[in-house]
């Protein structure tokens, strides 16, 4: 199983990016599905969290500005950021619980991060 990430690159403050992930392999399910961010010197933090049904979990510093959905048929999941301002510049990692032939009882993936740098 693996998870593929595209989408970041560097915006100015206020611009908007779309982030996509794509899960590929021999998957079963796919339970929660998310972003999470990572900038320098610090530790990756949950940006948003999608269930396969459920309430959608942001983070209080992404609420009204990034949107997360989901496409189960593409086993994908999407980040929509607007607004984006300079202290959102980190790496970008997708996350997904699947259970897969690999991992009968659900595994954690991760995607391999996509930079996402904002500034003028």
């Amino acid at each position: 199983v693996q998870l593929q990430a595209s989408g970041g690159g560097l915006v100015q403050p206020g611009g908007s990016l779309r982030l996509s992930c794509a899960a590929s392999g021999s998957i079963y399910s796919i339970n929660d599905m998310g972003w999470y961010r990572q900038a320098p010197g610090k530790q990756r933090d949950l940006v948003a969290v999608i269930p396969n049904g459920g309430t959608i979990n942001y983070a209080d510093s992404v609420k009204g500005r990034f949107t997360i959905s989901r496409d189960n048929a593409k086993n994908s999941v999407y980040l929509q950021m607007n607004s984006l301002k300079p202290e959102d510049t980190a790496v970008y990692y997708c996350n997904a619980k699947i259970v897969s032939f690999l991992t009968p009882l659900g595994g954690d993936y991760w995607g391999q991060g996509t930079q996402v740098t904002v500034s003028s």
